[in-house]
C-alpha cells in the first residue's frame, strides 16, 4: 500500500515552521512517537536521555510527559509542546491527551495546528489480524480515534495523517495495516475528511518514523517525518476583509514619539491587511476613522497582514478600548443570533436556556442557548435530534447574543468564525464554537 497523498492545490511551504499535534486514543503511543522524533532528529541531549531510563530501557514517552502526575500515572494530561528541526524544516509539536475527560485540552491544541497526526494502536483492534474464515468482520475504530479526527476536521486542520502504530507487535503486519487502512479510509470518506496519508509505524522501534523501513507492512511510501516535511502550513485569512481585535491600548505622552501623543491600538490582524489611509469602523460604537499610521511589532511603520501583530494609530481620537474591533467599513454585518457547531467540553450538559459568556477575540458578550438543533453520532456520523449535549459531544445550536458580533462562517475565516463559551459562575471554558452559515440548519 502506498501513501494516500492530499492533492496539492495549496503550495507547500517548507520554509515555515509546521505546527502539528499528535492525537488519538489513550496509550496509542503519542508521547512515545514524539520522543522518537526528538531522539532521531538529534534534539535530545545525552543527559536528558539518561534521565528517562527505566529498568535499563529508554522510556521515550517521559520526554514529553513533563507533569509529575503524568509520570506517576503514565498518561498525558495537559498538552506538552516541543520543538525540533531537520535540515529541511522546523517543527512545533503538541502532544494532546487521549483521555476523553481531557478532550478540552486537545481542542485547545488542535485549534492552532497546521496538521494532526492521529495515532491508531493496531493491537487494540482485534479484527485487524484475526482469521475470519471468509466471514465479514465488523471493523470499528476506537471512539477517541473517530472523535479526535472529527474535531481536527471541524477545526479546519489542513492536513490529517493517520499513523497506524505498534504493527511490530502483530504477526501479519501487512494484513493488519491493509484492514486498518481500509477502515480508516471508509470512515474518512463517510465523514468528509480529506486524509493526507496513512502510514504504518513503530514508534518504539523507530520504523517508518524518521527513516523508511523498506517493504515493511506492504508499505512503499515515505516515512512519517518525510511526509511532515512536505505538508503545507495553514494560509492566513488574507482574502477576507480587514478585521482587527484590539488587545491593548497604549497612550504616549511624549510629543517626540512617532505617534505624536495619540493612542496606539495593539493586537494581531485577524484577516486582510491594514495600511495608512484605510478607512475603518469601530465595533460596537460604529464610529469611523482613517488609519494614520501602522506599526509592526518592532514599532517600524509598515503595512501589516493577517496573522501578524500591529499597532494602529487613527487620524482622530475615538472611544476604543480592549475588546473592540476595527473592521473594514460595510464589509461585515454584525449579528445578534448565530447558528454554530459546538464541541461541548464541560461535565455539566448543555441545555437550551442557559446563558454563558461568549468570547470572540478579546470581546466578551452574554450568549443564551436559544435551542439545540441536533447532535452528531460519532459512530454512525448521523445528525440526531437532541435536547442536551453531554460532555465531549458535538452538535449544532442557535445562540442569541446580548450584543452584536461581526462573524463569518468558520469555513471562510478561522478568526471571525470561532468563539468560546465560558461558564458565568465557574469561569470554566465550556465549548468551542464554530459559526455556520445562517441558513445551515434553518
Amino acid at each position: 500500500m502506498t501513501a494516500t497523498t492530499l492533492e496539492s492545490n495549496v503550495a507547500t511551504d517548507t520554509g515555515t515552521a509546521l505546527r502539528f499535534i499528535t492525537c488519538g486514543s489513550v496509550d496509542d503511543g503519542k508521547s512515545t512517537l514524539i520522543g522518537r522524533l526528538l531522539v532521531d532528529s538529534k534534539t535530545v541531549l545525552q543527559d536528558q536521555l539518561a534521565g528517562v531510563q527505566r529498568g535499563g530501557e529508554t522510556d521515550l514517552a517521559l520526554l514529553t510527559d513533563g507533569l509529575s502526575a503524568e509520570r506517576e500515572q503514565g498518561i498525558t494530561i495537559d498538552v506538552a509542546y516541543r520543538y525540533f528541526s531537520t535540515a529541511r524544516r522546523k517543527f512545533i509539536i503538541g502532544d494532546a491527551p487521549g483521555h476523553e475527560q481531557y478532550t478540552r485540552n486537545m481542542v485547545t491544541a488542535v485549534s492552532s495546528a497546521d496538521a494532526a497526526v492521529v495515532l491508531v494502536d493496531a493491537t487494540k483492534l482485534a479484527w485487524a489480524a484475526e482469521v475470519s474464515d471468509g466471514e465479514v468482520v465488523k471493523r470499528e475504530l476506537l471512539p477517541q480515534t473517530r472523535r479526535h479526527t472529527l474535531l481536527a476536521n471541524l477545526l479546519r486542520v489542513q492536513s490529517i495523517v493517520f499513523a497506524v502504530n505498534k504493527l511490530d507487535a502483530i504477526d501479519d503486519a501487512e494484513l493488519a495495516f491493509e484492514r486498518i487502512g481500509t477502515a480508516l479510509t471508509a470512515f474518512a470518506d463517510a465523514a468528509g475528511v480529506q486524509v493526507a496519508a496513512i502510514v504504518p509505524i513503530s514508534a518504539l522501534k523507530g520504523w517508518n518514523v524518521a527513516t523508511r523501513q523498506a517493504e515493511w507492512a506492504g508499505y512503499e511510501g515515505p516515512s512519517l517525518l518525510e511526509l511532515l516535511e512536505d505538508l503545507p502550513v495553514t494560509a492566513q485569512d488574507e482574502a477576507v476583509p480587514f478585521a482587527f481585535p484590539v488587545q491593548w491600548v497604549e497612550k504616549f505622552s511624549s510629543s517626540s514619539d512617532t505617534s505624536q501623543g495619540r493612542r496606539v491600538f495593539w493586537g494581531r490582524v485577524a484577516s486582510g491587511h491594514v495600511e495608512p489611509g484605510q478607512r475603518v469602523t469601530v465595533l460596537p460604537s460604529n464610529q469611523t476613522a482613517t488609519v494614520a499610521q501602522v506599526l509592526s511589532h518592532t514599532r517600524q511603520p509598515k503595512s501589516v497582514h493577517a496573522g501578524h501583530s500591529a499597532g494602529i494609530i487613527l487620524d482622530r481620537e475615538l472611544d476604543v478600548s480592549r475588546g473592540d474591533w476595527l473592521l473594514a467599513p460595510e464589509a461585515f454585518e454584525p449579528v445578534r443570533e448565530i447558528t454554530a457547531t459546538v464541541a461541548w467540553l464541560d461535565d455539566e450538559p448543555l441545555v437550551a436556556g442557559r446563558v454563558y459568556w461568549a468570547l470572540q477575540g478579546h470581546r466578551w458578550v452574554k450568549a443564551k442557548v436559544a435551542r439545540i438543533v441536533d447532535r452528531l453520532n460519532i459512530t454512525t456520523l448521523d445528525a440526531e435530534p437532541a435536547d442536551r449535549l453531554e460532555a465531549n459531544a458535538i452538535g449544532d445550536v442557535v445562540l442569541a447574543l446580548q450584543q452584536p458580533l461581526a462573524v463569518l462562517p468558520f469555513a471562510q475565516s478561522r478568526a471571525l468564525g470561532s468563539l468560546v463559551l465560558v461558564d458565568t459562575a465557574t469561569h470554566k471554558t465550556t465549548a468551542a464554537v464554530l459559526v455556520r452559515p445562517a441558513s445551515a440548519t434553518a
